[in-house]
């Protein structure tokens, strides 16, 4: 009887019943202490202006843009200035208050030098200054980094301040073949490299991960972030010994296996730990036991490292801050601590924000939440989510929510869901049986409809490939062929409407195109607004320039990271200023993905 009563409030939506619950699981267990890092105040991404120059072909014009910083006064102006031969000019007559951008309709200098002042109040501040001639030529609408090898396409990509100059500056893993579980391992002598490359293009540095790490995205999870709050961005990744152990199918079972923090300028070590250790608890020690690794500023203040082991099964995370250059543990969460509330719940993404207004960050795994201090928050025991989006969905509602694409068959007819992010509690659910939901995606695509359009895809490995797109408020929009596809989606025109990539072979949504074809953007059965797009598209985020989004594609032997360079109507403080955004962001550079939201409403 108490094993029914347990299963019966796993389920439950009153949060006084999932506390009672909680209690039954665990008659032993103490409460975890709160963190406290070594950060006396947030350490935070310092940024430049982001200043970026694109030549507009049809008019021979420059578009110009620039980041609003949110240490910016909310009245802050800025004026353009142009520069040839040492002769300045102000090109605007007045201060700039409504964008971040400008249109130079006069520029006849191929040397041309652009920069922005910012005035703050009474206090002026000079950009950094970019040349016209650097953006001459090919690079019309996006900025390349050559690789060290012209035969290497990259597979992966993070984002993140090597050297402190306020810039973002680009590491990649090579090569762009994955391993999937559950396949055997062609065992082809393929190993992972982890490389870096500064906003410039300067190479800096190789790290072969070696035969222990099998060449496969849920093996080798790496991020970059600054972690000890020195400025400059470390590397955060999965590695391991050469006691490892293979199986018949080639697939690694056994040996050591670290988590390692490399320094972003030279790559050599900075300090190891174990990771998470292999257990049968997990299931399947190659399908179920698939690896993250996330961050989290977990006292409001310090940027501390989660490693995580389990998906489908068990879960575990450790909880760690790099400090005086060696790694501290925080707290371990056992998620069999809570079973059956949180087995097989995670998603293919960890995504970490402040739920709750305290400032301290917690973790999304999936269908569940971790407090700061590695505690469960909630679970909604609806299973393993392909895909789950944290934002402000309904701007009705106080706070964010999450929505959920569920894999398993569900016949609550919560499949595809919402559920209140602070709380986990249900808000509303598709209505009807789902068998094997893979996909989905939140953004505002129909103005007729407030909030967040709520878009999910079944496929066929369920025997079903409906698909469903639902409002901010649950209400049925649109069915099947009618609905978008989920992937990709980037804000690059001139307002909050969000577009999508599609081929030139009308294939929406298309991910590779690095066989020579191009890629366009538009909108949802609307106008294309740009094209001739090639490559991998491996990234999308606010990189610099205005708070409009960039695109990192990746073709043999080099990355491009195209911009936008359609005027703008409106200015907003630069995306990766916000702390969601940020952290999917960050996760791009591992597991499967998702296009970044912020936690603010960000729609029409």
């Amino acid at each position: 009887m108490l094993i029914f009563a347990i299963s019966t409030l796993a389920f439950s939506q009153d949060p006084k019943e999932r506390t009672y619950m909680y209690e039954i699981l665990n008659p032993s267990h103490e409460p975890k202490q709160d963190v406290k890092g070594f950060a006396q105040t947030r350490v935070e991404e310092k940024f430049d202006r982001g200043l970026t120059l694109a030549r507009i072909k049809e008019n021979d014009a420059i578009h110009i843009s620039w980041r609003l910083l949110k240490t910016d006064d909310d009245a802050v102006a800025f004026n353009v200035y142009r520069a040839v031969n040492s002769k300045q000019k102000k090109l605007n007559q007045k201060p700039i208050t409504a964008t971040t951008d400008f249109i130079d309709t006069s520029v006849k200098d191929a040397d041309a030098i652009y920069w922005v002042e910012a005035i703050n109040g009474a206090k002026k501040t000079i950009s950094e200054k970019k040349s016209l001639a650097q953006y001459d030529g090919e690079e019309v609408n996006y900025h390349r980094i050559k690789l060290k090898d012209p035969n290497v396409r990259a597979g992966k990509v993070a984002v993140a301040d090597l050297n402190g100059d306020g810039q973002y500056d680009y590491i990649i893993r090579h090569p762009h073949t994955n391993v999937d579980p559950g396949v055997p391992n062609p065992d082809d002598g393929t190993t992972y490299k982890i490389e870096a490359y500064l906003h410039d293009g300067t190479y800096l540095w190789t790290k072969d991960l070696g035969p222990g790490i099998e060449p496969g995205v849920w093996y080798s999870p790496f991020i970059a972030y600054d972690f000890d709050g020195d400025g400059k961005a470390e590397i955060a990744l999965k590695t391991a010994g050469d006691n490892y152990l293979k199986n018949d199918a080639a697939r690694i079972y056994g040996g050591t296996e670290y988590l390692t923090v490399l320094n972003g300028m030279t790559g050599e070590e900075i300090a190891r730990v174990d990771w998470p250790e292999r257990n049968d608890r997990y299931g399947n020690v190659n399908r179920q036991n698939r690896n993250q690794i996330g961050m989290a500023y977990l006292d409001g203040k310090t940027p501390c490292i989660l490693a995580a082991r389990g998906t489908y099964k068990l879960m575990t995370v450790d909880a760690w801050q790099l400090h005086n250059g060696k790694l501290e543990k925080l707290w371990r969460w056992d998620g069999d601590e809570e079973n059956p509330v949180v087995r097989s719940q995670g998603a293919h993404n960890m995504v970490c924000g402040d739920v709750d207004g305290d400032g301290k960050d917690e973790i999304l795994l999936g269908s569940c939440m971790l407090n700061s201090n590695g505690t469960l928050r909630w679970s909604t025991g609806l299973g393993h989510s392909d895909k789950a989006y944290m934002t402000d969905i309904d701007p009705n509602r106080e706070g964010m929510e999450v929505f959920l694409a569920i894999e398993p068959w569900i016949d609550n007819g919560y499949g595809v869901s919402t559920v209140d992010a602070s709380t986990g509690e249900r808000i509303w659910g598709v209505g009807h049986k789902t068998f094997h939901v893979g996909d989905g995606m939140v953004a505002d695509i129909d103005p007729n409809s407030p909030g967040l359009e709520c878009f999910a895809a079944e496929d066929k490995k369920g025997g079903s490939t409906d698909k469903y797109m639902l409002s901010a408020d649950g209400k049925k929009l649109a069915s099947n062929a009618d609905v978008p596809p989920c992937r990709n989606w980037i804000w690059w025109d001139a307002g909050n409407t969000r577009q999508l990539f599609f081929g030139d072979d009308n294939r929406w949504g298309a991910e590779s195109m690095s066989g020579g074809r191009s890629q366009s953007i538009g909108y949802w059965k609307g106008d294309k607004i740009a094209d001739g797009i090639y490559g991998d598209i491996i990234m999308i985020a606010d990189l610099f320039g205005d708070w409009r989004e960039e695109v990192v594609t990746a073709l043999p032997g080099e990355l491009r990271i195209y911009h936008t360079h359609i005027p703008a109507k409106d200015r907003k403080v630069t995306l990766m200023q916000d702390g969601v955004y940020r952290s999917y962001v960050l996760q791009r550079s591992q597991g499967y993905p998702q296009a970044p939201v912020p936690s603010y409403y960000l729609g029409n």
